[in-house]
C-alpha cells in the first residue's frame, strides 16, 4: 500500500515537473523570438523594437578596417533609445579617424501589428554607415534621420517579413529630398535568415561627386542565429554599384547580442 502511494506520488510529481519544464521551454522560446525581433534590415530601419527591460549591443565592421559600435535599450514597451560611435581604420595600421559626433537614435511604436495592419513606428537615427567622410560632412551611406517605418509578418514556409520606410536625413547639404526604402527577410530553417533591401537613394543622386549615382542601393545578406541572444550577419551591399568609382559589392559584418536586464 505504501509502495503504491509512493509510486503514485512520484508519477504525479514527475507529471508536474514535465508540465513545468514544458511551460518554461515555451516561455524561453517565446523570449528568444522576442529578443530576435529585428530593428533594421541591413541599413534600413524597421518597426522592430526592443521592449522594456531589453538591451542590445551592436557592432558593424566595414571597408578599410572601419568599425561602429552601439548600445540600445528598451525604456518602455513601445519606446527605445540608443547611442553609437564609429571610426575609419579602426583595424589596420593607418590613423584612426572617428566620426564627428556620436550617433543617437530613438523609436516609438504608435501602432501595433494586427491581422490586417502592419506595425508602425516613428523614429530618428543620426548614425550613418560605411564610415564618416569629414571633407563632405556626411557618411558614405547617409543616416536615416527622421523616419516612419512599417513591418508586417507572415507565416510562409517558416516566417516572412515585409518592411517599408520613408525618411528625411539631416545630411541634406547636397539634397533636401526625402527617401524611400523597402526590404524583406525570410527564415531558412531555424538558424538562418535571408535579408534583402533596396534604398531608392532619392536624396543621394549625383549631387556630391564620389557618392551616389542613379541606381539606388541594393543590399542582401544572411543572418545566423546562434542562440542565447547572439546573431552574426554577413551582408553584401551596393550590389548595383551605386557609388562612383567603387566596384559593385561591399562585404560587411554585423554582430548583435540582445538580452534582458
Amino acid at each position: 500500500m505504501k509502495i503504491s502511494k509512493i509510486c503514485a506520488a512520484l508519477i504525479l510529481g514527475l507529471s508536474f515537473a514535465a508540465a513545468a519544464h514544458n511551460a518554461m521551454a515555451q516561455d524561453s522560446f517565446a523570449l528568444e523570438q522576442r529578443v530576435a525581433e529585428p530593428r533594421f534590415i541591413i541599413d534600413m530601419p524597421t518597426a522592430g523594437m526592443l521592449h522594456r527591460g531589453q538591451f542590445a549591443l551592436d557592432a558593424w565592421v566595414f571597408r578599410g578596417g572601419g568599425m561602429t559600435i552601439g548600445i540600445e535599450a528598451g525604456i518602455f514597451n513601445r519606446f527605445m533609445f540608443g547611442i553609437s560611435y564609429g571610426g575609419n581604420n579602426v583595424i589596420g595600421t593607418d590613423d584612426i579617424t572617428g566620426q564627428k559626433l556620436p550617433g543617437v537614435n530613438f523609436k516609438y511604436r504608435f501602432i501595433e501589428e494586427s491581422f490586417l495592419l502592419p506595425a508602425f513606428v516613428i523614429g530618428f537615427d543620426s548614425q550613418g554607415k560605411e564610415g564618416y567622410i569629414a571633407s563632405a560632412d556626411r557618411y558614405i551611406i547617409k543616416s536615416p534621420g527622421f523616419y516612419v517605418a512599417a513591418s508586417k509578418n507572415y507565416s510562409f514556409l517558416g516566417s516572412l517579413s515585409i518592411h517599408g520606410c520613408v525618411n528625411y536625413s539631416l545630411e541634406n547639404v547636397d539634397s533636401k529630398s526625402p527617401d524611400l526604402s523597402a526590404g524583406a527577410e525570410k527564415s531558412l530553417g531555424d538558424a538562418f535568415v535571408f535579408l534583402a533591401s533596396y534604398d531608392f537613394a532619392l536624396n543621394d543622386r549625383n549631387a556630391t561627386p564620389g557618392f551616389g549615382e542613379d541606381r539606388g542601393y541594393l543590399d542582401a545578406g544572411v543572418r545566423f542565429i546562434a542562440g542565447g541572444g547572439l546573431s552574426i550577419e554577413l551582408d553584401d551591399k551596393n550590389i548595383l554599384g551605386n557609388e562612383q568609382g567603387v566596384p559593385a559589392g561591399d562585404r560587411t559584418l554585423y554582430i548583435n547580442y540582445t538580452q534582458n536586464f
